[in-house]
């Protein structure tokens, strides 16, 4: 196990908040250990996951394994969302320990009852058919190009991203 990603993970908890108007979200609650595991989305055009977030009652293994999954889930389609395993979670940390193999599956669920959520949503006509329209891609980060000024220089362009 990546003892230091683990760790870096539970500390920052990327992803942890609940999230104002998701377009869909799924809960998951193991009664195995009483850790609840809840995931919030929202869906753009072509059925991609713009943002995802999650809230647990887990420990530092559910904080963790749900760190991952947004990591994993977001920018995906619903459909490529849906094919993450709890085998992509586990390599992500070079495995987990015994006592702890079934956290990936817990968190998966949760996604999983999102996914249907999003679609069922779909299917009802409460949300629109993001599938439908087409993927937006993000806007590149390259720099413009420096245009030459009047001494055959080229000048220098400096662009603000606010």
């Amino acid at each position: 196990m990546n003892f230091p990603k683990f760790q870096r993970l539970v500390e920052e908890r990327s992803g942890f908040r609940t999230m104002e108007s998701p377009t869909a979200s799924g809960e998951y609650f193991s009664d195995s250990c009483g850790d609840m595991y809840n995931f919030f989305l929202k869906v753009g055009p072509g059925a991609v996951i713009d943002d995802i977030s999650y809230f647990t009652t887990g420990c530092g293994f559910g904080t963790a394994t749900c760190s991952l999954v947004v990591e994993l889930a977001k920018g995906k389609t619903i459909d490529e969302a849906a094919a993450i395993t709890a085998g992509d979670i586990e390599a992500q940390l070079d495995g987990y320990p015994e006592k702890k193999k079934d956290y990936p599956e817990r968190a998966l669920e949760a996604l999983h009852v999102a996914l249907d959520d999003y679609r069922g949503k779909v299917a009802s006509g409460a949300v629109a058919d993001y599938g439908a329209m087409p993927r937006v891609e993000a806007p590149s980060a390259e720099p413009a190009a420096a245009a030459p000024s009047g001494n055959g220089q080229p000048e220098r362009v400096v662009i603000s991203l606010r």
